[in-house]
């Protein structure tokens, strides 16, 4: 059964997409069949990933509100082994719609059951809150990844994300582990990068991932092609950072493929 892995942090600009996108293709990149599920009303990783979300007629909302089944709309990308669950901006409206729903939080992992065995990785891209559609993510996941950029205000939010997160667990979601704490927007020549990592890592440990993902100016330009990182510039730092990033999280979870 594939393993559901959401990116969640509420706080923007914190590389959250970014990580979204370009995880699931280095996963794909290492032949683990992999969908990215775009659970962001901005539907930046629909568009990052060659899809133009004004041109989705169906989506993850039409799934979670209407009970269409999510195999009727992924649609494939450019990498190989990497499908895409895509979003468009009337995921605004879904927290309203489905106020009055029974279950209203397990909406999402009812969407994703009836697909979950024909993956290895499911990635969820949430969007930048703690509201209905992230608590969803958070219902469905067995595990999520938080991105923290390093900046000043790097752990700002973090006490509100973790305590959301132990709610979860204990009324939703028990099973769900945090998979890592991910440090993004490394720039090795500032002190104050250094700095963060030194806090975050003396706050929380073996919870960060060994990987930091670099600020990179391929990484941010990528999207705009419509691809991931890897596609637009396979030896670019971010695009490594990635790869070692997967294949971290693939040793972590014992489907660390042999290789010939």
């Amino acid at each position: 059964m594939g393993k559901i892995i959401a990116i969640a942090n509420q706080k923007g600009g914190v590389g959250k997409t970014t990580t979204a996108m370009n995880l699931a293709a280095s996963l794909a990149i290492l032949e683990y069949k992999t969908l990215v599920i775009d659970a962001d009303p901005q539907a930046n990783t629909t568009s990052g990933l060659g899809h133009n979300p004004k041109e989705i007629t169906n989506s993850i909302y039409e799934c979670m509100v209407d009970g269409i089944e999510v195999k009727d709309i992924i649609i494939s990308t450019e990498i190989e082994n990497l499908d895409l669950v895509p979003s468009h901006i009337d995921l605004v409206g879904a927290e309203v719609e489905m106020i009055n729903m029974d279950n209203r939080e397990e909406k999402m992992k009812e969407v994703i059951q009836p697909i979950q065995d024909g993956y290895d990785f499911i990635v969820i891209d949430c969007s930048p809150s703690l509201g209905l559609i992230t608590i969803n993510a958070l219902t469905a996941a067995n595990s999520v990844i938080i991105p923290v950029q390093c900046e000043y205000f790097a752990l700002e939010g973090l006490g509100k994300l973790l305590n959301t997160i132990k709610i979860i667990q204990t009324r939703l979601n028990p099973a769900l582990e945090i998979e890592g704490i991910l440090l993004t927007m490394y720039d090795v020549r500032l002190r104050l990068s250094n700095q963060v990592v030194d806090e975050v890592k003396i706050h929380f440990k073996n919870m960060v991932f060994e990987t930091i993902i670099p600020r990179n100016v391929r990484l941010s330009e990528a999207p705009s092609f419509g691809m991931p990182a890897i596609a637009f510039d396979a030896d670019g730092k971010g695009a490594i950072a990635y790869l070692n990033l997967a294949g971290e999280i693939a040793k972590k979870n014992g489907l660390q493929k042999v290789s010939n």
